[in-house]
């Protein structure tokens, strides 16, 4: 009986001995792993991300302060946790792939590209640095991505699908001039997001009755030529693909279209605050500070290839009171009652 007291003790003795010795490894392992996760976690609070913007032209007006403000509302500090390198081609897209390899050679984190021509450029130079665009017309027909749900690779971002848009903005103009039967369309001829967004006005002008008028520019010097081409082959009206050189020289292109009674139809609304007719899409303060979102999400270890590429879902519709007594029109009550955005 004093044996089987005496085996029963030892076994509990050694079983004790083997749970506690369990459990310490256990608890040690706990406190490494946890101790690795706060290393870790240190270590990247106290790292400094750097993001790359790159553009053809400079920023579009609000682009960078509204990055920075979002990216601030998710915890980042400039100059401590974050720092922004911002490339601009001047206008000059074929600086875009010098500027573009600078940023790869800075081994930035993350690159911002805004517009198609800067997308395109961002994409050649590195297929490891994640890239979110902004402001390009269909990823997919560019050639950025092969699908928009699950673009892959190292590029995401906000894109619009300009063929849902060409038709609503053509409809816009058809209501403000019903009689019209032909319009010109106007674009930057070396910026292929611009191109493509006139290859979709095609089969909407089609369905209204509306005959096209082409008229590629390549900068501001060719703003007068084409005005007369498409006034010389009968144009009512001129429908603008915004982009950066088109935006940056609004004044002149808008009061050149005034000197030819041409009403103005663009995409982004500083083309209607400069005198446009109408201007009709997505709107851009929404997409800058969606794509810090995106950059957020990155810099948090996404991987860009998993993040599906978005497209917006509030558009503006602004409407220039002002330019349509100029050239004699009457906006009919239904569209102001639409409108976002009326100058008067």
């Amino acid at each position: 009986m004093h044996r089987i007291l005496r085996g029963c003790r030892q076994f509990t003795e050694e079983t004790l001995t083997r749970s506690c010795r369990a459990g310490l490894i256990v608890a040690f392992t706990a406190l490494g792993h946890l101790a690795t996760s706060l290393a870790a976690e240190a270590q990247q609070a106290g790292k400094l991300y750097r993001i790359g913007v790159l553009s053809h032209e400079t920023p579009p007006p609000g682009i960078v302060e509204l990055l920075r403000e979002r990216l601030r509302e998710l915890g980042y500090v400039e100059g401590k946790n974050v720092a922004f390198e911002l490339r601009t081609a001047d206008g000059k897209n074929e600086r875009l792939a010098t500027l573009a390899e600078g940023l790869v050679q800075l081994n930035v984190d993350v690159i911002l590209a805004v517009h198609t021509p800067a997308a395109l450029a961002a994409k050649k130079a590195t297929t490891k640095i994640p890239i979110v665009i902004t402001r390009v017309a269909d990823p997919v027909k560019s050639g950025l991505v092969p699908n928009l749900s699950h673009p892959g690779g190292n590029v995401t971002g906000l894109s619009f699908v300009p063929d849902e848009l060409s038709g609503k903005r053509l409809q816009l103009l058809k209501e403000v001039i019903p009689g019209i039967t032909r319009a010109a369309l106007l674009w930057s001829g070396d910026n292929p997001g611009a191109t493509l967004v006139m290859k979709t006005m095609e089969a909407p002008a089609a369905q209204l009755g509306l005959r096209l008028v082409r008229v590629p520019v390549l900068g501001p010097s060719d703003f007068q030529g084409a005005l007369q081409t498409a006034v010389r082959d009968g144009a009512e009206a001129l429908i603008i693909a915004d982009d950066a050189l088109i935006t940056r020289h609004r004044a002149q292109l808008v009061a050149l279209a005034t000197q030819h009674a041409l009403p103005v139809a663009s995409l982004f609304p500083p083309i209607a605050e400069a005198g446009g007719l109408i201007a009709y899409g997505p709107s851009t303060p929404d997409m800058y500070r969606r794509a810090a979102d995106f950059v957020d999400r990155i810099l948090k270890g996404t991987k860009p290839g998993d993040l599906p590429i978005e497209q917006p879902t509030k558009f503006h519709l602004v409407v220039n009171l002002r330019a349509a007594k100029a050239l004699r029109l009457t906006i009919p009550p239904s569209l102001l009652l639409q409108a976002d955005h009326v100058i008067d």
